[in-house]
């Protein structure tokens, strides 16, 4: 089973101005692109290991062999990471639903969480993930570097936002945080909350 590129469902304009199109388009066809194509690369010569999904796959990484685990860590890692991104963007989607009830219930307000979720993106070191994940029915937040996915160790995602340099630097340069605040005012809250229910019923 040969991995593909996902298509986005909307134009690569649709986020701006707190996304840009040409930042979404070379994020897309470029990076994630590669991923795809280095993930395929490393398994050609595995047909076993080819068969799997890709969360089988990243959930059972000590299966693959040493020679290939670091290609498939990080190719298949920033194949699940982005395939996960894309859906979750969307501008002026109300932040309501069980997933935001949960997180009031968790952090004790959406400010607290939306507060300690940008430390997280911001502080991280380095390219990486901030996420807000389940983990044994609770809601937590973790950061990943590289393209590391929560399901490497056990966790589920709901929520994540890509903090290496290329999916922001065009429109932000430097300015991390303030790409993570805008980041805010397009999340598809409709389908954070379908990644929440799944979460919660694995």
């Amino acid at each position: 089973m040969e991995h593909t590129l996902p298509q986005i469902t909307y134009s690569y304009d649709t986020l701006e101005p707190f996304i840009d199109a040409k930042t979404m388009e070379i994020h897309h066809t470029k990076h994630h692109h590669a991923y795809v194509t280095n993930l395929n690369g490393a398994l050609k010569d595995e047909p076993t290991l080819a068969t799997l999904n890709l969360d089988k796959l990243l959930r059972n990484l000590n299966e693959v062999p040493e020679s290939i685990r670091t290609a498939v860590r990080n190719h298949g890692g920033g194949h699940a990471n982005h395939s996960f991104f894309w859906p979750s963007l969307k501008k002026d989607v109300e932040a309501k639903g069980p997933v935001v009830d949960a997180i009031i219930k968790k952090f004790g307000s959406f400010d607290a969480f939306k507060e300690q979720f940008a430390t997280a993106a911001v502080k991280l070191f380095g390219s990486g993930w901030a996420w807000l994940v389940v983990e044994k029915g609770e809601l937590g937040i973790v950061t990943t570097p590289n393209q590391d996915n929560p399901i490497m160790t056990g966790l589920a995602p709901v929520l994540g936002v890509d903090v290496w340099e290329h999916a922001y630097y065009l429109l932000y340069q430097n300015r991390r945080p303030d790409y993570v605040a805008n980041f805010f005012k397009v999340i598809n809250w409709e389908k954070i909350n379908e990644y929440y229910l799944k979460a919660m019923s694995t």
